[in-house]
């Protein structure tokens, strides 16, 4: 097959052709943003699951529903050197310029001096302008340095702003597991806030399996706050389509016992389908099938590349003794270790071990999913580390 043209697209949050298997999400989002619109009250959202399950690839698709409405949207990702103040701001520029003009509602001017005084919070020198005449507007205020009561106001004039022209603002953060107990905090009551108050605002966060705990221990009402959606890997019964459906715009069919093969390789995961998808293709033989024997070869170089990329750069993230803690956890898969037993493995105190565990988790590597068990973030990380010959690993 010529690679020029390729369906498939391995990598951290690019769309597929063919986003499969999240049809309950969007259709749930798409329903709440017609409540928002209808003055109707709707839940803050929360996407939770491992590494390449494409939470990123559903929220910016929500992302997308929201703009097509003529929503304002920000997405951020957390954690990625910016804090959420600044971040969120840098976000929002692009579309509050758009409802900038001379003719622009009393609400949505406001709402642009409110979003200056934000930007001026963190950044003094200020050098956004909206190219339209601020200086009697009402608005500002959102310059305390308290980042719940400059969130609050930030929100609360720029959805009054949106209602103005018939639209509502979404906030949607990535790699919500990395934002600080602060930032957390402070998102959690804006959306509490927002819902009480009959704000036309929409939250959307996505994170690691530890979202729902982190989220419940930032506020004691979160649990009842949010709508939680577990993103888990696709079922086989459609995990093929991710293969076939892209495959078929190109003009190309597969034989199922080729799309079953990789289905079964990658566990229904959609990052891994979609690195197995292009190796595969790559290695097909034919202009108009690709085969079983295709897929057997995609598969083995596809295994080599997910080692030597997506995992191996995972596990050289990690120190000796942080390695040495991972080793001990692939004992046990995919399913997390007891803290203990850990220990127990490597003749060490569990306390002793903490701070490596700790180390681990702020990386990204692990995860808590309940107290005394940890696991991995990464599906299939623990395969990696005990089928390598290499004597660093095995």
């Amino acid at each position: 097959m010529e690679a020029r043209r390729n369906p498939y697209s391995p990598g951290a949050g690019r769309p597929p052709l063919a986003l499969v298997g999240r049809d309950l999400e969007l259709s749930d989002w798409a329903v709440a943003l017609d409540r928002v619109m209808a003055g109707l009250s709707v839940q803050p959202v929360a996407l939770y699951g491992l590494r390449g399950v494409g939470k990123t690839v559903l929220q910016t698709a929500m992302a997308k529903a929201a703009e097509s409405h003529g929503w304002v949207v920000a997405q951020i990702e957390a954690g990625a050197g910016k804090t959420l103040r600044v971040a969120l701001g840098e976000a929002l520029y692009g579309p509050l310029s758009d409802l900038a003009r001379p003719s622009a509602g009393r609400r949505i001017l406001r709402a642009l001096k409110t979003a200056l005084s934000f930007k001026a919070s963190y950044d003094s020198a200020g050098t956004w302008s909206f190219g339209v005449d601020l200086a009697d507007s009402p608005g500002g205020g959102a310059d305390s340095g308290v980042l719940e009561t400059d969130l609050d106001k930030l929100v609360k004039d720029l959805s009054e702003g949106a209602g103005e022209e018939g639209v509502g603002v979404a906030v949607l953060v990535d790699e919500a597991q990395d934002l600080t107990t602060d930032e957390l905090v402070a998102l959690c009551a804006i959306a509490h806030r927002a819902s009480q108050q009959g704000w036309p605002f929409l939250l959307c966060l996505a994170g690691l399996p530890s979202l729902p705990k982190d989220v419940a221990e930032a506020k004691s009402y979160a649990e009842r706050l949010f709508a939680f959606y577990p993103i888990t890997a696709l079922p086989s019964a459609i995990a093929g389509e991710v293969l076939t459906v892209p495959a078929q715009r190109a003009g190309v069919g597969w034989e199922a016992a080729g799309v079953a093969l990789l289905v079964e390789e990658a566990r229904g995961y959609p990052y891994f389908l979609q690195q197995y998808g292009q190796d595969t293709w790559n290695s097909a033989l034919g202009d108009d099938v690709i085969t079983v024997h295709d897929a057997r070869v995609g598969a083995a170089v596809g295994r080599s590349a997910l080692d030597n990329g997506f995992f191996r750069a995972r596990w050289d993230r990690a120190t000796r003794s942080e390695q040495a803690y991972l080793r001990g956890m692939a004992v046990d898969g995919d399913a997390g270790s007891s803290s203990g037993e850990v220990a127990r493995r490597l003749d060490r105190k569990p306390t002793s071990l903490g701070p490596t565990r700790a180390a681990l988790i702020a990386k990204g590597l692990l995860y808590a999913p309940e107290h005394g068990r940890i696991a991995f973030t990464v599906p299939g990380m623990a395969d990696f580390i005990t089928r390598q010959s290499d004597p660093d690993i095995a």
